[in-house]
């Protein structure tokens, strides 16, 4: 379901976030294995996507460090946005969260 919504006499259409997803990835379905309440949390961007899939998965920060080999503050750093983490450090958090790497970035 749209909607259409005007702000400033400008037309707005409003979609569902599921099919925004869909849009930016040209008409596909975005393949992950997470839920799709979970990805549009991440898409809306009000959260580090790794703080939204830890909490999803039970995982406290410090499983979460030392499943990944490093440490909590760093991870802090990373979910509040005060550092953007890595490569290496996202790939490591991917693959303890069980994700592909894109989604943390």
């Amino acid at each position: 379901m749209t909607e259409l919504l005007h702000i400033d006499g400008k037309p707005f259409v409003i979609v569902p976030m599921h099919e925004y997803r869909r849009l930016l990835n040209g008409g596909k379905e975005v393949e992950t294995t997470l839920p799709s309440m979970i990805m549009d949390q991440i898409s809306a961007g009000q959260d580090h996507p790794v703080k939204i899939i830890r909490r999803f998965r039970g995982i406290t920060q410090v499983e979460l460090a030392a499943a990944a080999g490093l440490s909590r503050p760093y991870l802090t750093e990373i979910e509040t946005g005060k550092k953007n983490g890595s490569i290496a450090a996202l790939k490591t958090l991917a693959k303890a969260l069980a994700v592909d790497v894109g989604i943390l970035i």
